[in-house]
Order: structure tokens, then C-alpha cells, then sequence
């Protein structure tokens, strides 16, 4: 599964950082989605992971980077693609860049959909999926992210310099961190805080295609890139402004994350 990959990605330049959500942030998500999981779901998972837990593998992905088996899982955690795509024209995109076996997977949205079908394979071992598990536990807080989902051109962001509270940084690192710290929560403190879905949004985001999730988070970049170039300078007042849509993400990817793993696992 880890071979070398043999195609390149057309639409994406690797970020300079990777983080999305930080540390904090992914276990949230991963706290969020074992509230959300059925029975079955729950027995498979911690078959498949023994004495881990879902919070505590969800950076497992970002841990790993420096091990040479998984030196071509890089661009698993995002997708850059140009500005201006409505939604048949992104999809399009999307689906572009699924190369068919055995070529790794070249950009999150393919990751994703290989992991899955590995975590259903009854051919795979436990091992395989275990790993398979680690991944897309992490990758679906990545495509949540809005700047794993950013442009081309800026790198998701990266090459876009802005100050955060008067610390030079750049707008994909605000995102990947200074945001989800900024409430200053435990991860446990923010599941709780954040795991308020009603039963019609949960049915509704677990209902919604891997497709429409990355479309989303590509959406929300046009004001967080508006924000940079109105005043690149952000102080306090850019987390009551995008502290919301933090929140929202981190809620989805969790529920979105439960949905997809009682599918896999069965009801």
C-alpha cells in the first residue's frame, strides 16, 4: 500500500505546515465522533486499535511524517485547488485526482476514500486497517479544515503573511492552531462544549458525500482570505469573527467522522 506513488498531483503544492487543527483540535474531533458511534462501531474500533483510543491516535498522521514508510502520505492532508470552482467543476476536480490501484492516493480526498474501502476489505489485515483507521480518523478533521481546502496559488494559505496578535506567522498556521487554542479548552472541555448537534443536523451531515465536506471548507476560505487582505493584522477581534466557524467545523468533522465509521462498521 505504501509504495512509491507514481503520480504526481496536478493541483496540489505541499503546505509548509500540515497541522490542521493541532493537536487540540483533531482529538476534539475524534472525542466528538465516539460520542456519535453505534454499538457496532464502538466493538470494531477498539478491536482494531486494542488499548488506543481515538483521541489519542487522531495525530498519529502528523506524528509519522518523518518515518520513511510513510514519506508519500504528505499531501493526504489537503487538497489546493484554484479559486472559483462552483460545485460540479470542484467535484470534477476532486474526482480527477482518484488514480486508480496501485498509485497512493495524492491528495486528501483520495486518501480518505482509500481508507475507507481498506477499513471495509475483509482482505486486509488488522494491521493494514488499523492504519487505515489512524488515517481516517485524522483526515477527516484535515478536509474540515478551511485552508486544507485553500488555493493553489497561496499554498492554502501558507505564502499568505499576516501577524497574529502581533506575532508574524501566516494565514494556514492562525488556522492550523492560534484559533482552536485561542478558547483555551482541554480537548475534553471542548467536545463537551462544541457536542451540541440536534438530531436533524447530525442526520443531515452524515447523510452529506465526502465531496460536499471539502466543497464546504473550500468555501469558507473566500472570507478568511477577504479577512487577510482587509487587514492582515489580526488582534482579538478575529477570533469572535472565525471563533464560530471553528467551532462548526470541529462539530461536523466529529459527527461526519462517526457517521462514516458506523457505516464502514455497520449499523
Amino acid at each position: 500500500m505504501f509504495k512509491k506513488c507514481v503520480v504526481l498531483l496536478a493541483l496540489c503544492c505541499a503546505p509548509f505546515s500540515l497541522l490542521a487543527w493541532g493537536a487540540m483540535g483533531h482529538r476534539a474531533v475524534a472525542r466528538i465522533a465516539e460520542n456519535h458511534l453505534s454499538t457496532t462501531a464502538k466493538r470494531e474500533i477498539a478491536r482494531i486499535l486494542g488499548r488506543e483510543t481515538m483521541p489519542l491516535v487522531s495525530t498519529w498522521a502528523d506524528e509519522l511524517r518523518n518515518d520513511p514508510q510513510f514519506k508519500d502520505t504528505a499531501p493526504w492532508h489537503y487538497v489546493n485547488v484554484p479559486t472559483g470552482l462552483d460545485y460540479a467543476a470542484f467535484t470534477a476536480q476532486l474526482k480527477g485526482t482518484v488514480a486508480p490501484a496501485p498509485a497512493l492516493p495524492t491528495n486528501a480526498y483520495a486518501a480518505l476514500l482509500q481508507m475507507r474501502q481498506d477499513l471495509k476489505d475483509p482482505k486486509k489485515t488488522t494491521e493494514e486497517k488499523r492504519i487505515a483507521l489512524k488515517f481516517l480518523i485524522h483526515l477527516v478533521g484535515d478536509v474540515h479544515q478551511p485552508l486544507h481546502l485553500g488555493h493553489l496559488e497561496d499554498k492554502g494559505g501558507n505564502g499568505i503573511p499576516v501577524s497574529w496578535r502581533g506575532r508574524d506567522t501566516n494565514l494556514h498556521s492562525i488556522w492550523d492552531g492560534d484559533l482552536v487554542e485561542y478558547p483555551g479548552f482541554t480537548f475534553t472541555e471542548m467536545a463537551s462544549a462544541y457536542d451540541h448537534a440536534t438530531s436533524a443536523q447530525v442526520k443531515q451531515w452524515q447523510q452529506d458525500d465526502p465531496t460536499a465536506w471539502l466543497f464546504e471548507s473550500y468555501q469558507l476560505c473566500t472570507p478568511v482570505y477577504a479577512a487577510a487582505i482587509t487587514n492582515p493584522k489580526f488582534d482579538w477581534h478575529f477570533y469572535p469573527t472565525f471563533g464560530p466557524t471553528v467551532e462548526d467545523q470541529i462539530l461536523k468533522a466529529g459527527i461526519r467522522l462517526a457517521g462514516m465509521l458506523n457505516e464502514v462498521f455497520g449499523k
